[in-house]
């Protein structure tokens, strides 16, 4: 969990706020607490998803159904407000850790015993969501949380009303939605969907859990290629016990009426008590006691971090604290979607170009005089670094370029992007010597979306070599290093024309029908280098297809100069898209990657998800 923003509420309807959690594709959440004490997590819609008719009133719906689900295993609706604003719902806080981290990073493979306590656990949820009408749609390992009672499902249904303003299962950057490990035959063909579609997901899940492994692989050979393995191949099942195997094999079924409902599982499975070992027990005992404490943390401040931009009002966040405590893993599993990251400030024009003053002071012989102004020679020209993420897979980045000027000189231009956001803006000069440069506050010149930003208070620059420096904003800190400069950024193995390829054994008789093809220029950083271009058939309110096509054009702006390449959310063209057209509200970072002798480009989005997968035209 990170404190809570200057911008942030100090309550969303009868909730009060304690801190941040994530963001997804749907929103942020908050975990806050009710009147009477329970913990809860608030999710709040991204604003341009908000400003979107058709998804209010879908989302409303979605939520009201949500709250005829009931029972064990899910996560109930506490409080929802879909006509604000700003649409929220409230659901049940789980601070138990993923099924994801407990066989991904911390246990292993789970027992035979334990995999049927999970499936029967499952299974129970699941009938009270088929039961509501919904169908989960994400059923993967990170949207189950173990708790000591049994198996805990999140984020059932709200992807329903995600669905219907994407464009048939992509993202606006081409990322697939989901897993495509975990994701069923007829969602790979984005053919329309039934609660058996959650069992065949199910199997996928009950396979991990005892194996460790996707039974159809993951992505690292190809987006495509797993999900054509779902379509077509039978499940690797290596390394599944026996007594397993039939129970998973009925709900990998291909057909889906050939597999076994929700409640024929919750009635053929016997349970074992304790469901889970002891060793994973012991350490559910140990994440519930770092959410009681990090709620207590909370508590006991006024929730308002220091750092830049205080006392700034909404709309825009500023870079968060960067405590993380081991409540992450049980904490950011509670929600597909989570809480919007900080957003602080600037860039400015982009053709304000440095490499000619980069190291002028060092000149040659005592004849070259030093540039007037007061920033040493060794901080000159651009450093960029990773706030939040790792330099592969970053999650947030800030980058900063300095020129020359005197004191209160506006000599610095900063960009900083996250999943859902880009600033760029000029800082003060407040002071500097040869170790340190103080900037001041700023102006924002540029806003992805428009009015998200505002200007961060004061930042500080610490030299470390002549080629890594420190940089502090508030709580906020991070290590940058030297980057290029000039009017040519991005790296020549990118520029090009990329075409996605749509198999027609994954995508059926309609795979013509769909076009995604990206463009890279070159440019400076702020320039818009990246284009994508979508054509998709349009679909009606229940999800079919029309003879229509929908035509999206989103261009990106770039926002550093290393590999991977950054750059910020889509904007759409108005030129060239059609009114169906949304914000794209994710940031990404690009790289090129090499398999089976040809070049690949790889669209991240900066949060969890696949790639979208492009090939050279």
């Amino acid at each position: 969990m990170e404190p809570l923003n200057p911008e942030d509420p100090v309550s969303i309807g009868p909730f009060r706020l304690l801190g941040r959690l994530g963001v997804g594709g749907m929103g942020r959440v908050f975990l806050a607490r009710s009147a009477g004490g329970r913990t809860v997590a608030v999710k709040v819609v991204h604003a341009e998803l908000a400003a979107q008719d058709e998804f209010r009133r879908r989302f409303a719906r979605e939520v009201a159904a949500l709250e005829r689900v009931g029972g064990t295993g899910t996560t109930p609706v506490l409080g929802s407000d879909t006509a604000a604003q700003a649409p929220w719902v409230a659901i049940g806080y789980v601070p138990g850790p993923s099924l994801r981290t407990v066989v991904g990073d911390e246990f292993g493979p789970l027992p035979p015993a334990t995999v049927r306590a999970l499936a029967a656990g499952l299974a129970r949820a699941l009938t009270h969501v088929h039961a509501a009408g919904l169908v989960h749609r994400d059923l993967k390992p990170s949207n189950v949380l173990l708790t000591v009672d049994g198996p805990q499902i999140i984020d059932f249904g709200i992807a329903r009303a995600v669905d219907t303003i994407t464009d048939g299962g992509l993202t606006s950057t081409g990322a697939v939605v989901g897993s495509p490990g975990f994701m069923s035959p007829e969602q790979v063909r984005g053919e329309k969907l039934t609660p058996a579609s959650d069992i065949f997901c199910l199997g996928s899940v009950l396979a991990y859990a005892a194996t460790g492994n996707s039974p159809f692989g993951t992505a690292d050979s190809g987006v495509h290629a797993t999900m054509f393995r779902i379509a077509h191949d039978e499940p690797d099942l290596t390394g599944l016990a026996p007594e397993l195997a039939g129970l998973v094999r009925a709900c990998l079924g291909k057909d889906p009426a050939a597999r076994p409902s929700a409640a024929e599982l919750v009635e053929t499975i016997t349970v074992a008590d304790p469901w889970l070992p002891a060793e994973v027990l012991a350490r559910l005992g140990r994440h519930a006691a770092r959410v009681l404490e990090a709620e207590a943390e909370a508590t006991s401040t006024d929730g308002t971090p220091a750092g830049p931009g205080d006392p700034t009002p909404p709309p825009a966040p500023k870079a968060p604290e960067r405590r993380r405590t081991g409540l992450i893993a049980a904490a950011t599993a509670l929600v597909v979607a989570a809480a919007a990251t900080a957003t602080y400030v600037f860039w400015p024009a982009p053709d304000r170009g440095i490499d000619e003053q980069k190291n002028r002071a060092r000149g040659t012989g005592s004849v070259a005089p030093r540039p007037a102004g007061i920033v040493p020679a060794a901080f000159l020209g651009a450093w960029e670094g990773v706030l939040r993420g790792s330099a592969d897979h970053p999650r947030e980045t800030v980058r900063i370029e300095l020129t020359q000027g005197a004191a209160n000189a506006k000599a610095a231009t900063y960009v900083q992007v996250a999943d859902e956001h880009l600033c760029m803006g000029r800082s003060r000069l407040v002071s500097a010597d040869e170790d340190k440069v103080v900037l001041g506050e700023s102006d924002v010149t540029t806003s992805v979306p428009t009015g998200r930003c505002t200007a961060a208070a004061h930042q500080t620059l610490s030299l470390r070599s002549p080629d890594v420096l420190e940089w502090t904003s508030g709580a906020a800190k991070a290590t940058f290093r030297k980057a290029r400069t000039g009017t040519d950024i991005v790296p020549a193995t990118l520029v090009g024309t990329w075409k996605m390829k749509n198999d027609p054994l994954v995508y059926g008789e309609n795979a013509d029908r769909y076009t995604d093809e990206v463009t890279i220029t070159q440019g400076p950083i702020g320039a818009p280098v990246f284009r994508n271009v979508q054509v998709y058939p349009r679909q009606d309110d229940e999800g079919n297809l029309t003879g229509d096509a929908v035509s999206c054009t989103w261009t990106a702006l770039l926002a550093g100069s290393g590999t991977p390449l950054v750059i910020g959310p889509g904007t759409p063209d108005p030129d060239a898209s059609d009114a169906d057209c949304h914000e794209n509200g994710n940031s990404g970072y690009l790289t090129v990657v090499r398999s089976e002798g040809k070049e690949r480009l790889l669209v991240f989005p900066m949060l969890d998800g696949e790639p979208g997968e492009y090939y050279r035209r």
